[in-house]
């Protein structure tokens, strides 16, 4: 069974930095892309990043370009995700997720992917 452990969060304060580990047991992971998505109490899910199989393409929301840097090590089986310059609104469980390279569905959806981890809390207090 695929299994996704997202890893790295904690609290900290607005204008700190955490890394994001998300690490697989998928046997081919340079097959997959991989997402961020987060979700805060009372809201829904939303699309953060995305990296592309072999780390050739990223993709970033709006509201974390600029601030936030995915890269994977196929290697070592592991996406990260880099949050610098963080805010009290990117307080939320952060997971990350896998999907097939050529599986259809854009990067930013959901439905793209089809392994999810538990996730991971980020805490920003002003």
């Amino acid at each position: 069974q695929v299994q996704l452990v997202e890893s790295g969060g904690g609290l900290v304060q607005a204008g700190d930095s955490l890394r994001l580990s998300c690490t697989t047991s998928i046997g081919t992971f340079s097959n997959y892309k991989v997402g961020w998505f987060r979700q805060a109490p009372g809201k829904e899910r939303e699309f953060v990043a995305a990296i592309s199989r072999y780390g050739r393409s990223t993709y970033y929301a709006d509201s974390v370009k600029g601030r936030f840097t995915t890269s994977r090590d196929n290697a070592k089986n592991t996406v990260y995700l880099q949050m610098n310059s963080l805010r009290p609104e990117d307080t939320a469980v952060y997971y990350c997720a896998a999907g097939w390279w050529s599986g259809s569905g854009s990067y930013y959806y959901a439905e793209a992917y089809d392994y999810w981890g538990l996730g991971t809390q980020v805490t920003v207090t002003s």
